[in-house]
């Protein structure tokens, strides 16, 4: 009794394990694709935007002090910063009127969604680099059944097919793994570079707009005092 069942149970795994070669095969295949597309996303990225200079951040921070917020914009719009730091910097100068605890609160908001932006970029790749070695060891492993099947009976076509197939989907699987590896090393190390960057000149626009208020009510109580007298 428990020799068929263990039969039919054996026959079961062997057919599940057949049956996930080409969807096996299917995705290390999407996920060479997709490390393409990001090294091609990467290139651009690279050709495009980080040929510009270097972003002289005390520079810009020292012309903050001495400038209103036209002025400020102004002079973030014709800086090295990239678009997507010179939105974020305009939006938080368009509500510079807001109370100093929403503003910062707005701050943080605007900080914390880049981040999520950055994060979700490279977590594109990360997911290909961590995926891409598991189903090439997966393509390699459900070839050797029949491989080692086709051995026994002498059929070594068979067996080179097999054989073909398991090597081949290793390398593809290392291949896109290693690629999107290196892109996210590089983009983790630009972004970084550029939240670090974004909220040091996010935290000196602050500091700014406080020392604005504060001169705005100096100025208030003096006519006030003033006007009494």
């Amino acid at each position: 009794m428990i020799g068929p069942i263990s039969t039919r149970l054996t026959d079961m795994l062997h057919g599940v394990s057949r049956g996930l070669l080409i969807p096996t095969i299917t995705i290390l295949l999407i996920l060479l694709a997709v490390a393409v597309v990001e090294l091609g996303g990467l290139l651009v990225e690279l050709l495009t935007e980080r040929r510009r200079q270097k972003v002289n951040v005390p520079q810009l921070i020292h012309t903050f002090q001495s400038e209103d917020s036209d002025e400020i914009l102004a002079a973030i719009e014709a800086s090295c910063l990239f678009r997507r730091q010179k939105a974020v910097l305009g939006e938080l100068i368009r509500h510079a009127k807001l109370p100093t605890a929403s503003l910062r609160a707005l701050a943080r908001h605007l900080l914390a969604t880049e981040e999520d932006y950055y994060a979700r970029t490279t977590d594109r790749t990360d997911l290909v680099a961590r995926l891409a070695p598991m189903f090439g060891l997966m393509g390699t492993l459900i070839p050797l059944g029949p491989g080692i099947i086709a051995l026994g009976q002498g059929d070594t076509q068979t067996l080179a097919a097999s054989l073909l197939i398991a090597f081949d989907t290793t390398v593809v699987g290392l291949a896109a793994a290693g690629i999107a590896f290196v892109i996210s090393r590089l983009r983790r190390r630009w972004y970084e570079d550029r939240l670090a960057t974004l909220s040091a000149l996010m935290e000196s626009l602050l500091e700014v707009f406080d020392h604005g208020r504060w001169a705005e009510e100096q100025a208030t109580q003096d006519l006030s005092v003033n006007g009494g007298c």
